[in-house]
């Protein structure tokens, strides 16, 4: 993937965690996947906070109930998929996840990234580090002026894919939200992959003239 399609894909992440206008729909939430519709009441009193999406190989455990998940099912212009947004219902937090192809490691995707945003108006960031997710987890903080601040964090997933989420809070939301935004990245994680079935040893062949 060259550096200009990785920095637009990381401009249409900021963009959708950044934007105030755009209207989601919440979606039923059952363990084994995002399937069927639910009305908000049952989707606020549903105790479960585990999201398994298998087409896409990863699953999303929320840290606590004030983490509203809404499926989108929307692609970048280069077939990207940004399944899922969550939003923290009482700091306006949020959290896109995208999953892309593994064409690049962790690292990289963290790298030209931050290259990219540093050339857009109003963007700072800190470098890329390895951070606690998974041994090959990488990620950096940024702010948008002086009313966003956010952290990406991009990680391996399964199947050859690439995960990454993008955060972004108000400035001014407690020092407590950075725990939060912590917990629920931790929470993303691959599948495990699909188990190869071993093939029991056959019994050796009897030699010529053995009574077996």
């Amino acid at each position: 993937m060259g550096a200009m399609r990785m920095l637009g894909w990381g401009v249409l992440l900021l963009s959708t965690a950044c934007g105030a206008s755009r209207t989601a729909v919440t979606k039923a939430e059952p363990g084994t996947g995002g399937s069927g519709m639910a009305s908000d009441e049952s989707a606020i009193a549903s105790t479960t906070r585990r999201y398994v999406d298998e087409d896409l190989g990863f699953e999303i455990i929320r840290p606590t109930a004030e983490w509203q998940l809404d499926e989108t099912n929307e692609r970048t212009p280069e077939g990207l998929a940004i399944p899922v947004i969550l939003r923290h219902r009482v700091t306006g937090a949020q959290v896109v996840l995208q999953v892309a192809p593994g064409v690049a490691t962790p690292v990289q995707f963290a790298e030209r990234l931050t290259q990219g945003l540093r050339q857009q108006p109003g963007f700072t960031t800190t470098d890329p580090q390895p951070i606690a997710l998974s041994d090959n987890a990488v990620g950096f903080d940024f702010q948008v002026g002086e009313g966003v601040r956010g952290k990406v964090a991009v990680r391996e997933g399964n199947s050859g894919r690439v995960l990454m989420m993008l955060a972004t809070w108000p400035t001014e939301a407690t020092a407590g939200i950075t725990e939060s935004v912590d917990a629920l990245m931790a929470g993303v994680r691959p599948l495990p992959e699909p188990s190869v079935a071993v093939r029991a040893p056959s019994a050796p062949e009897k030699e010529p003239g053995d009574p077996r």
